[in-house]
């Protein structure tokens, strides 16, 4: 789980999400650990199809998504909105999935529903550039994979106890 480590304990990646919507980095912190277990089981459900494995390699290599973990100036960045809103279409399935998410989030945390929505897709590009940075770009991608991502609900309850951590 060193992907989630490298999300959940960059702190000037939560000052850049949290300064584009208005709130500070610890809340950002908080907003992340909750959406992180979210999206890591949707991308678990997608490399779990047939050919998902292969697709996201193929997504890794052909993009440059570890910049979002080595830049984190760049996550508000409109390319990376619209990049991150791409992922959150694989990874969620739908608007209305997405929709669903930040209100739960923002029950939880008492941030403003708007202000989640804009992070979702800043954190989706976050997550897939640790994914990419663990896996060399895809290129190790079926060699680390079941690490990063866990098989089963072993993996789910490894991510959702990480996240815990920074909650």
């Amino acid at each position: 789980m060193d992907f989630l480590n490298t999300i959940l304990k960059n702190a000037q990646t939560a000052d850049e999400v949290g300064k584009s919507v208005g709130i500070d980095g610890d809340t950002a912190t908080k907003v992340i650990g909750r959406l992180l277990p979210a999206l890591t089981v949707g991308l678990q459900k997608n490399v779990q199809k047939v050919g998902g494995a292969k697709a996201l390699a193929n997504a890794l290599q052909s993009g440059n998504h570890q910049q979002y973990v080595d830049n984190p100036a760049s996550v508000s960045d409109p390319s990376t909105v619209a990049e991150g809103n791409g992922i959150l279409g694989h990874l969620l399935g739908s608007k209305d999935a997405s929709r669903q998410l930040a209100s739960q989030i923002s029950g939880e945390t008492g941030v403003d529903t708007g202000a989640i929505k804009k992070i979702l897709p800043m954190v989706a590009a976050i997550a897939m550039g640790a994914v990419s940075k663990e896996t060399n770009g895809g290129d190790k991608l079926e060699d680390g994979l079941g690490a990063l991502l866990g098989g089963g609900s072993g993996g789910l309850d490894a991510v959702a106890g990480l996240a815990k951590k920074f909650l």
